[in-house]
């Protein structure tokens, strides 16, 4: 055959080689400039979410659809990347774009297994479909795929494309990328992490729900291992660290607790001051709003409101299981308790566990945790009744029982419930209003309802002294006799039914001072006060203080705090007598930045002495402030001299019937109040007081925020004169007791009542008072 004759089949057989590559090649140009855009990778704006953080930085809180904390690849460990590349793309910086070697692998092992088990998709392929193309498992966006990484690799450095996977990957419980997954899972920076805490998180991408260490901890622990030998095989750890790392056991935090200080109520508060403010935009553009929250503080008061409640429920008596498991006769196994405990709420210290066997000596429980913990001696204490056969079903402790554990000041796990009482508790710096720490009530995922901005309740006794503030503008002193005497109405007088009020302790003990009457808390003589200076003039007073006046009944019963009233309320109002006389509005943001850090809005708050406005006299807020120390110190809040100090200053509260409890307090840099009550009102019991159920709460916050505080000492202001007083209220240079008064109503050395000489009362009030 003759070379021309050759010639044709060749050129046919060529062609029929190179048709592919032409037609490739021609697919390829049509294509590639129909590509998308790479500015979503050169311009990379993600959807941050609206963060919330303490006056000195730390994260309460963050709204929206994804987590994202993004960090530059030079903040990335070395640790976390060669866990990265060796879970996920050894070659990464040999390659470029396509791994044909792990393509050749993966094909190897799929093929010598049986199946497609192993891909070879490298990491530029990852931020190739994530960033732009679906999920979708067909051939042209695969193809897609090709050229999209080819065009990434040539358009960005490996360090660029490393950095855009390690923001954007999605690791599970909502958290995009490496940073915010260790602080989801870990509550940790990324900076903090060590290596099987970098090796368990970089074995997520593969299958962010499958290998979640808090829902999959067996699964995630397998991923975890496979990854620690490939880091190993790799030469980024040495077998002693390989070693180390296998048995080191991981600690994941759960859901609910990835912020360093619980302050729900008051992130709730803020979400919606920016969310009204740009919309759907606070969730995506990355807002920071700095609030005027003291970590510290928060902590101290989430703590102490947890434990004044659960220290009164206990009080109250065991109630009995929250539900009851059918155990099918002990055949169930421990996957398939843990799934009957999957549907029942953590909350905090207080653990859902499922009871296995149970006696009025030990019983052997199940707990959420996976953990089977045994109770007896003081942990069954306080359910010991319910242990008891005679004791109804319903209420009985059983196997299969759905309990609370908790572990107690000792360390021990005792059996516990969730409570049923709320209380709330906030503080301020009464110099300006900035809110220091804001619990709203006992569990923001059981009830968002914010008990210190929405509850509107009785003040009780804590509404005396704003009584007693007005009675002072009217020329009473601490001195002035008042009769502490049984006392009625009709109801002409009341503006409803009949009433014939009682002190608290239900004694009567005749004519006393009005510093004696408020330590006491008479109701009787705050009652004549009333009466003297009138419930109009009283109601007008104290909405200068910031009360709602169409909540503050013009009547008498106002005297011992029948009005409604919020916690805030009172923590603006008692913050004036803590400043001297000045009105602060509470506020709780300090400013709002954007994503770049550019502020968009700041507080200009005034000051007491600094642009606030003065409501009442100083000399006023001196008075009050000395009454007050002294029911802490002699009175209904005595218990509050267990801190040791004697600038303390504040005022009990207890409705009728014991239905709210109250406590508000000051020392000259920081206000507190407490409550404790409801929902839907009724008794917290006989026994229940203002100074037995919310004031500990204030203790134990106060014992922690003053912890390094000096002493505070009160100074007369100008224009009073100190006189020595008896018992009787009569002036007496022998006594040691010193009273103040306003100059202009001192009164002079007779030995007439001091009140009598001061303020003139015409003879009806005279009768009114004594």
């Amino acid at each position: 055959m003759t070379p021309r004759r050759w010639l044709l089949p060749t050129l046919v057989i060529l062609t029929l080689l190179m048709l592919p590559a032409i037609l490739l090649g021609l697919v390829v140009m049509l294509t590639y400039p129909t590509l998308p855009s790479l500015d979503a990778l050169t311009d990379y704006r993600p959807k941050i979410p609206l963060r919330i953080y303490s006056a000195e930085g730390t994260l309460l809180s963050e709204f929206g659809e994804e987590r994202r904390a993004l960090v530059k690849i030079a903040e990335v460990p070395v640790i976390m990347k060669q866990a990265i590349l060796a879970a996920e793309d050894d070659r990464f910086y040999e390659h470029g774009g396509i791994d044909y070697m792990g393509v050749l692998r993966a094909a190897i092992s799929n093929f010598s297994s049986g199946g497609a088990k192993q891909g070879a998709s490298t990491i530029t392929m990852q931020v190739a479909r994530n960033f732009f193309l679906s999920k979708e498992k067909t051939y042209s966006r695969k193809f897609n795929e090709v050229l999209l990484t080819f065009k990434i690799e040539h358009s960005l450095t490996k360090d660029e494309i490393l950095q855009l996977y390690v923001n954007q990957i999605y690791l599970g419980q909502r958290a995009y990328g490496f940073a915010a997954a260790a602080n989801v899972y870990f509550g940790k920076s990324i900076g903090q992490l060590t290596i099987p805490e970098a090796a368990m998180l970089a074995g997520l991408p593969k299958a962010p729900s499958s290998y979640n260490p808090v829902v999959n901890p067996k699964r995630a622990k397998l991923r975890q291992m496979y990854v620690l030998r490939r880091m190993n095989e790799l030469h980024y750890i040495s077998d002693e660290q390989f070693k180390v790392a296998q048995l080191q056991p991981v600690e994941t935090i759960r859901s609910g607790q990835e912020f360093a200080v619980k302050a729900d109520y008051l992130s709730e508060m803020v979400r919606q001051i920016v969310y009204d403010k740009y919309q759907d935009d606070a969730y995506t553009q990355g807002f920071k709003v700095y609030t005027t929250i003291r970590q510290q503080d928060q902590l101290a008061a989430y703590k102490a409101v947890r434990k004044g409640v659960m220290d009164y429920d206990r009080r109250n008596g065991y109630r009995g299981p929250e539900g009851f498991v059918d155990l099918q006769n002990g055949s169930l196994t421990s996957e398939q308790i843990e799934e009957a405990l999957q549907d029942i709420e953590d909350n905090d210290d207080l653990i859902p566990a499922i009871v296995l066997a149970a006696s009025p000596t030990l019983i052997r429980t199940y707990t959420k945790r996976g953990e089977t913990l045994e109770i007896s001696g003081d942990g069954l204490r306080f359910a010991l009744p319910n242990l008891n056969k005679k004791v109804a079903l319903n209420q009985r402790i059983n196997p299969g029982s759905i309990i609370r554990l908790q572990k107690n000041e000792k360390d021990i796990w005792q059996i516990s419930q969730l409570p049923q009482v709320q209380a709330a508790f906030v503080s301020g710096n009464p110099r300006d209003g900035a809110i220091l720490s804001l619990i709203g009530g006992f569990d923001f995922g059981r009830n968002q309802f914010n008990h210190i901005t929405q509850a509107f309740r009785q003040p009780g006794s804590s509404f005396k002294p704003f009584v007693y503030s007005a009675a002072l503008e009217k020329g009473f002193t601490p001195a002035t006799i008042i009769n502490d005497a049984p006392i009625s109405f009709d109801s002409e007088q009341t503006g409803s039914e009949p009433w014939e009020p009682k002190n608290y302790d239900g004694k009567f003990e005749g004519p006393m001072r009005m510093r004696q009457a408020l330590i006491k808390s008479k109701n009787m003589v705050s009652i004549r006060i009333l009466q003297s200076i009138t419930p109009q003039y009283a109601k007008d007073y104290a909405a200068k203080f910031g009360f709602d006046e169409a909540k503050i009944p013009a009547y008498l019963t106002m005297a011992l705090g029948a009005g409604s009233v919020t916690p805030l309320q009172m923590l603006a109002g008692y913050s004036v007598f803590a400043n001297g006389g000045y009105s602060v509005t509470p506020y709780f943001i300090q400013r709002i930045e954007d994503a770049r850090g550019t502020i968009l809005s700041k507080a200009t708050p005034t000051s007491a002495g600094n642009g606030a406005q003065q409501i009442i006299d100083a000399r006023n807020a001196f008075t009050m402030v000395s009454m007050m120390q002294d029911v802490v110190k002699h009175g209904t809040a005595i218990r509050a001299m267990q801190l040791g100090r004697n600038d303390l200053a504040g005022k009990t509260g207890t409705t009728n019937d014991s239905i709210d409890a109250w406590f508000c307090g000051f020392q000259q840099s920081v206000v507190g109040v407490s409550w404790i009550g409801f929902d839907q009102p009724r008794s917290l019991g006989d026994k229940e007081t203002g100074g037995g159920a919310a004031l500990p709460i204030w203790i134990s916050y106060m014992e922690k925020v003053l912890k390094d505080v000096p002493q505070a000492e009160y100074i007369a202001p100008d224009n009073m004169v100190a006189l020595h007083i008896n018992d009787d209220g009569l002036i007496d240079d022998s006594s040691a007791r010193i009273e103040y008064f306003y100059q202009e109503n001192s009164p002079s050395h007779a030995t007439a009542p001091a009140a009598i000489e001061q303020s003139k009362p015409t003879e009806a009030v005279k009768d009114q008072l004594l």
